[in-house]
């Protein structure tokens, strides 16, 4: 689905060409970098970053490898890890970011995209303003509930090995994510069974830069996510000491509906509210 909005031409350093969709106010008072959740199109949050514009925040979209403006698509031979991802993308959208905007950002990120803005802003603590994390958490099957539990720890076992014989993950055929590197679903699968985040693939410490991390947060937890329950994201959240945490959460009454894991994409007026509101408040 095409959209109109503007976009910010980036390259990583390793030949990645992807884009930006640059959603701005007519006069900004600040900057986010918007993370989406696997397997999402950047496309999809277009309607919370116009109700963050018109809340005076200047959002950019970003763009996961592989997916929509993304010059690359996961296959045999064409694999990446969360090496690629953060250290690569997310730092070539942060310096863009910075940038256009000549201020640091606010990243944001959803789902897994929550996960990926800790891990971006602990390695670039110089251009990040803060964090926002919306329906997010760890994947760590561990803290789940059962039966999720039991799921989960079947997922992880399971899905790097299909990932494997195929050269990629055949999300929108399973029903989960889109079309990911093998790589991607082998680093998120490491860190469900074991809650961590040092990583072979990247090329820092995730677990001890995200523990010297001093940055305010504010988390959005949406009331009927049974995707991302409260103890996902409490164990996300532990790996943060020294941040300044602010939590909050979304109801039904307030969402109009069920306030699950994707249906405030449709309805983002509560969520936008709640962290416009926060942000200008910080």
């Amino acid at each position: 689905m095409p959209h109109d909005e503007p976009v910010i031409d980036v390259e990583s350093r390793d030949g990645h060409r992807f884009q930006l969709i640059d959603i701005a106010p007519a006069r900004a008072e600040r900057a986010m970098l918007l993370l989406p959740g696997m397997g999402i199109s950047a496309r999809h949050y277009i309607a919370f970053a116009r109700a963050l514009a018109e809340r005076g925040t200047r959002v950019f979209i970003h763009e996961w490898r592989g997916n929509g403006s993304s010059s690359l698509r996961a296959g045999k031979g064409r694999d990446w890890s969360y090496h690629q991802l953060v250290d690569e993308d997310l730092d070539a959208a942060l310096e863009a970011t910075t940038d256009e905007a000549g201020t640091r950002v606010w990243l944001a990120g959803h789902s897994l995209g929550s996960q990926l803005a800790c891990l971006a802003a602990s390695h670039r603590p110089d251009l990040a303003a803060g964090l926002v994390l919306v329906a997010g958490g760890s994947p760590y099957a561990r803290v789940f509930p059962w039966p999720m539990r039991s799921l989960l720890a079947v997922v992880f076992r399971t899905f790097p090995v299909v990932s494997g014989l195929l050269g990629h993950f055949p999300g929108k055929r399973l029903g989960f994510a889109g079309t990911e590197a093998h790589g991607v679903i082998t680093d998120w699968a490491r860190t469900g069974k074991t809650g961590r985040y040092d990583l072979d693939s990247l090329k820092f410490d995730g677990e001890a830069a995200l523990t010297g991390l001093e940055l305010p947060v504010l988390t959005v937890r949406m009331a009927d996510d049974w995707f991302v329950p409260e103890m996902s994201l409490d164990w996300l959240l532990a790996k943060l000491p020294k941040c300044r945490i602010d939590r909050r959460i979304v109801t039904r009454r307030a969402q109009g509906a069920r306030a699950d894991h994707f249906h405030w994409l449709e309805s983002p007026g509560a969520s936008a509210e709640l962290v416009a509101g926060w942000l200008e408040s910080s």
